[in-house]
């Protein structure tokens, strides 16, 4: 059984310096009350890794606000114009990654992976410095493996033993970057009993489920 813990407490193990997965889409499907924790410990030189930085004020826009992420490898920043701003002013290294190469390079350091072949970059600025491999006289782009010290994720639903099942957009990012992390870190909209979530809805097991933040009570 995972005990729940206090997210404070939880964001007290995160160094400054350190490797972030953050899970969700536009804010949606995010660990909201990990990165308010996040911005309130004032955590500093953060690497980001994750689908987009939201908005301004939304999610992982808060901690681009704060000024503390340096980098972050990312597949969108066309909605948030702080994070532009920050890019051009050299205030924060932003690596661009084609969306289906973001996921597929998160699955294969999950999945132990050396690495996913593509087509999608060739030719162009993301081909840059990078590998390519010869196969039937077709050449594809060689995409590295992501990893990360902390994978911060957005459940629907965790049980106690920290399975988790996950709705809608939050499927995106969250599962992958579970796998892909030394640290897993989980909060949920709801805790329940084990046995409650069925086999068949879990995702992620809790098995990689290093931290189960509680469900505040209003």
């Amino acid at each position: 059984m995972k005990i729940a813990k206090h997210v404070d407490e939880i964001v007290d193990c995160i160094l400054p310096g350190s490797t972030l997965m953050i899970g969700g889409f536009m804010g949606v499907g995010s660990p909201h009350r990990m990165i308010n924790a996040l911005v309130k410990s004032g955590q500093a030189n953060l690497t980001v890794i994750a689908n987009d930085t939201a908005m301004p004020g939304v999610g992982i826009g808060k901690l681009i606000s704060s000024g503390q992420v340096s980098r972050v490898i990312t597949s969108h920043i066309g909605l948030n114009p702080e994070t532009q701003k920050k890019m051009f002013a050299g205030e924060i290294q932003v690596e661009l990654v084609p969306q289906g190469s973001l996921a597929e390079r998160i699955r294969c350091a999950g999945y132990g992976l050396g690495g996913a072949l593509v087509k999608t970059g060739l030719g162009t600025l993301a081909a840059e410095n990078k590998s390519t491999v010869m196969i039937d006289n077709e050449t594809w782009l060689l995409e590295l493996p992501l990893f990360a010290d902390f994978a911060l994720i957005h459940a629907h639903q965790a049980d106690y033993f920290g399975n988790l099942r996950y709705q809608l957009t939050a499927t995106n990012f969250n599962p992958v970057m579970a796998m892909a992390a030394k640290k897993v870190f989980a909060e949920a909209n709801e805790i329940l009993p084990v046995g409650m979530i069925t086999p068949n809805d879990i995702t992620t097991p809790g098995a990689i489920v290093d931290e189960l933040i509680a469900v505040e009570r209003i």
